[in-house]
C-alpha cells in the first residue's frame, strides 16, 4: 500500500480515538505461579473493557511497551504491561520482576517466564472474566503461541517474531500445530521465511512481512528506531477489526 496513504488511514484511525480519554499507567503487582511477586504497569481506559497482555522480548522489561501501549488501548482494549522474569531494562524502565527473582535466587531461563504469563492470563480473567489478547516479542511470542493452543482464557495473539529460542528444551512448530486462534504474526523482513516455518500449521493466522527491514520484535512498532513502523501499525490495524 502507498505509504502516503497508510498514514492517512492510520492518522484517521488514531485520531478518532485520541478523542477518548486514555488514562496513564499504574503500577501493580501480583504472585506469579511460584509465589514471585510480578511488577506491571496497567493501562485502563475502561473497567468494562477487555484487555491486551504486553510481554517484552529478552534483556528487556515492562518499557518495551511505554510508548505503544497507549495505541494499542484504541484497539478498545486496556493493556497489561508485564515484567517478566527473564530481562534487564529498557526506556529507562528497570525489570523488577527480574531483580526480586535473582533476589531470592530463582531461575530466570526463558521457559521459566511461562508461569508468570499464565499468573498475568489469571489476574485479567479473574478482573474481568474476560478473554486476553496476548502480545509476544521475540522469546516471549513464542510462547504466547505455546500456552493460547491450550487455553481457553486467551482470545488471539500478536506475535512478533516467534522463534525456536528455547535449545532443545521446547519445541515451538510442535507445540503449536493445533493452535486455531487468531493469530497476527511479523517479525524483521529477514526473519520472515523462518517465522513462515514455524507458523506453517497455524491455521488462523495472518503473517505480515515489511517492504523494508523492518526490525525484530516489538520494536518493530517504535517510531523511533524503524522508519517503516507504519506498515506494521496499518497491518496490525486491519487485523483487529477482523477479530471484534
Amino acid at each position: 500500500m502507498n505509504r502516503n496513504i497508510s498514514l492517512i488511514l492510520l492518522s484517521l484511525f488514531f485520531g478518532v480515538f485520541s478523542l477518548k480519554k486514555i488514562h496513564a499507567q499504574e503500577t501493580v503487582t501480583f504472585p506469579s505461579k511460584d509465589g514471585l511477586m510480578i511488577t506491571a504497569d496497567e493501562y485502563v481506559e475502561d473497567e468494562k473493557m477487555p484487555y491486551m497482555i504486553l510481554l517484552h522480548q529478552a534483556g528487556f522489561s515492562r518499557g518495551e511497551y511505554i510508548n505503544t501501549a497507549t495505541r494499542f488501548q484504541k484497539f478498545g482494549y486496556n493493556c497489561l504491561a508485564v515484567d517478566l522474569r527473564s530481562g534487564k531494562e529498557v526506556n529507562g524502565i528497570t525489570n523488577e520482576t527480574a531483580a526480586l527473582a535473582a533476589k531470592k535466587r530463582k531461575t530466570t531461563g526463558y521457559l521459566d517466564t511461562e508461569q508468570d504469563i499464565l499468573a498475568a492470563i489469571d489476574y485479567i480473567y479473574k478482573k474481568t472474566n474476560k478473554k486476553v489478547i496476548l502480545v509476544g516479542s521475540s522469546y516471549s511470542a513464542s510462547l504466547v503461541l505455546k500456552i493460547a493452543a491450550g487455553s481457553d482464557k486467551v482470545k488471539a495473539v500478536l506475535a512478533f517474531s516467534p522463534g525456536e529460542y528455547f535449545t532443545g528444551k521446547l519445541n515451538v512448530k510442535d507445540a503449536i500445530r493445533l493452535l486455531d486462534k487468531p493469530v497476527f504474526v511479523t517479525s524483521s523482513k529477514s526473519e520472515a521465511a523462518d517465522v513462515a516455518a514455524l507458523v506453517k500449521e497455524v491455521k488462523n493466522k495472518n503473517q505480515f512481512t515489511p517492504s523494508n527491514a523492518g526490525d525484530h520484535g516489538s520494536k518493530a512498532l517504535w517510531k523511533e528506531s524503524n522508519p517503516n513502523y507504519h506498515e506494521y501499525w496499518l497491518a496490525l490495524l486491519m487485523f483487529m477489526r477482523g477479530i471484534q
